[in-house]
């Protein structure tokens, strides 16, 4: 089995009405997920709206998830990263003082460092802690590619073992899984999961599986088995799913869905805004389909 398993769901971050971390509903989602299909859990990533939480605000999720799925093999990875090296570092200590499994350290975005910046900062938040790392290759919101080259010198780091790849160009792909010896490759787009898979990625980090864990975790099952037939139809069934949670920008969609279909987890931070009822009856229709 690949280091965090198959299937790890970017979990959503739950607000009360008030707008604070809702934490017992974290501990109820954190539980959830484990049950429906996920092997881990990425905290206080993108999905988990990590750009409008505080710093402490972060490792009190870490806490709660980390008690939630307790005694189960289910992993803790936290989105550690920033455009800060030394903020990511910092973080990255506290995450593994509370209990997690992994960092997730997203390429450093606006400051948009060259390649030999990109290798400098990685070592740095690699060396910080003794916990596994997955890069996070996703260019069309960081502004910087991860070059294959550049994989290949960071996947010599004894704690880099992964990457989540979010690139969306299925070449990319194929060269990082044919020339980058002993990293992992993800999916960071559920789109793209069965295609990637069939190229050489492990699994997926995965939003859709917040309302489709099992048939998520069902599919990527027939694809590391070589079950083409199956993995290609649960592949066509889910396709609906993951466009329709992203009609709006990630996560008003999936939240506004939960909010509908399994518990109030509450409305994203400002910036972000809730998804329109359009939204919500499209990610509706898309479930017809499992």
């Amino acid at each position: 089995m690949p280091i965090f398993g198959r299937v790890l769901t970017a979990m959503i971050t739950p607000f009360g009405e008030d707008g604070q971390v809702d934490h017992e509903k974290a501990w109820n989602l954190a539980r959830h997920l484990a049950s429906h299909g996920s092997d881990g859990l990425v905290v206080t990533g993108t999905t988990g709206e990590s750009p409008t939480l505080t710093e402490d605000e972060k490792v009190a999720l870490y806490r709660t998830v980390v008690e939630a799925v307790a005694g189960r093999e289910t992993k803790v990875v936290a989105g550690t990263g920033t455009y800060n090296t030394d903020e990511s570092i910092h973080l990255s200590r506290r995450a593994a003082e509370a209990g997690c499994d992994g960092i997730l350290a997203v390429t450093p975005y606006y400051n948009r460092p060259s390649q030999d910046g990109l290798i400098a900062h990685f070592r740095a938040v690699a060396d910080a802690t003794e916990l596994p790392v997955v890069l996070y290759n996703i260019p069309g919101r960081t502004a910087r590619l991860i070059e294959i080259e550049t994989l290949k010198v960071l996947s010599d780091h004894s704690h880099i073992k992964a990457v989540k790849d979010a690139v969306m160009d299925i070449d990319f792909t194929s060269r990082t899984c044919a020339e980058v010896e002993g990293l992992e490759v993800y999916s960071g787009q559920d789109t793209y999961t069965w295609p990637m898979m069939a190229v050489g990625a492990v699994g997926v980090i995965s939003v859709i599986s917040h309302l489709a864990g099992p048939q998520v975790a069902a599919m990527v099952k027939a694809a590391a088995a070589g079950d083409v037939g199956r993995a290609r139809d649960l592949h066509a069934r889910l396709l609906p799913l993951g466009f329709a949670c992203f009609l709006d920008p990630n996560p008003s969609p999936v939240k506004a869905a939960l909010n509908a279909l399994w518990e109030p987890v509450g409305n994203p931070r400002l910036p972000l805004v809730p998804s329109s009822e359009q939204t919500v009856a499209a990610i509706k229709d898309a479930l017809t389909h499992l």
